[in-house]
């Protein structure tokens, strides 16, 4: 049982902290173990006007295999003395440490930031960068994953952050079953803008959805920005500026992802060689689908397809 201690500071975000509660605790099953903490166990307050209940104080980080702090209200000063030696003590000896929306300014308070890429709120991201210069503060995607530090944008983009978690330790299918238990989209790309100039389709059907959906359906073809945009009535260019405005990626690049995705489904769910998932998700060759998916996961098809299938 993997244990989440999830980290209450005064004037949590309740929003950033039902995040990872549902994740890891609603939906977590037999996963993981959540437990709310705080400095001191008890009461804390919340940005919604009523407290929570932390069952735990500081010294449950002392036995977290992940700490995730959420957004908390007072970012201008620094967190609890006794949180900061926490959450140094607990990365020290190992544990990933996570943080939604201004939860990075915890982290960056403790060090866990300096050297690093890391995001938070798009409001609050200038702020960031100028109390820690160390950081290097990207305030246009969705999270940024290094490894055993983990950091995302505000509200929403905490759900991304751990359903992304949730694929990374138990697979793609495990994130999806969760995604649609949440009515979510399974997957959105932690280098996704935070801000999309156009997320929902057009009035009148005018979106590009209908064209995602066709080519979801012929990953195994060849597919380019050209045939994509003759099957959306538009010109290339028209195409590929209002593919960004709705989804925040290049065409190209979403493609990529989603054939990643496909091939990652079938490592996990079925016994196929690699080539014949290369052939089946696009990539064409097994040479070809072994380097897209070690840039995109860090790993090779093989080994990811044996780890998956030991934790199952």
């Amino acid at each position: 049982m993997h244990r989440v201690v999830a980290l209450a500071l005064p004037g949590t975000v309740l929003l950033d902290l039902a995040a990872p509660a549902h994740v890891f605790g609603a939906l977590g099953g037999r996963r993981y173990e959540l437990v709310l903490a705080s400095v001191d166990a008890g009461p804390v307050g919340t940005t919604s006007g009523f407290p929570v209940q932390a069952v735990a104080g500081i010294g449950a980080l002392e036995q977290a295999d992940t700490v995730v702090v959420p957004g908390y209200e007072g970012i201008d000063q620094p967190p609890p003395a006794a949180a900061i030696d926490a959450l140094r003590a607990a990365h020290a000896r190992g544990a990933r440490v996570m943080s939604i929306c201004t939860g990075a300014f915890a982290l960056a308070h403790a060090g866990l930031l300096d050297g690093r890429r890391a995001t938070t709120h798009w409001r609050a991201a200038a702020l960031l960068a100028e109390r820690f210069p160390r950081v290097d503060v990207d305030p246009g995607v969705l999270y940024v994953d290094a490894g055993d530090v983990l950091t995302s944008a505000g509200v929403a983009a905490g759900l991304d952050l751990c359903l992304h978690v949730l694929r990374r330790d138990h697979g793609a299918e495990a994130a999806a079953r969760a995604a649609r238990r949440m009515v979510l989209a399974p997957h959105r790309d932690g280098g996704q803008a935070q801000f999309i100039e156009r997320p929902l389709a057009a009035p009148g059907g005018g979106g590009l959805e209908p064209t995602r959906a066709w080519a979801l359906g012929r990953l195994h073809e060849p597919l380019d920005v050209a045939g994509m945009a003759r099957h959306a009535c538009v010109s290339p260019r028209t195409f590929a500026r209002r593919f960004r405005a709705e989804t925040g990626t290049t065409p190209l690049q979403w493609l990529l992802r989603e054939r990643v995705r496909a091939a990652q489904r079938l490592l996990e769910t079925t016994a196929e060689p690699v080539e014949a998932i290369a052939q089946r998700c696009g990539f064409g060759t097994a040479a070809s689908l072994r380097a897209h998916f070690a840039r995109a996961t860090a790993t090779t098809p093989t080994a990811y397809r044996r780890g998956f299938r030991a934790a199952a």
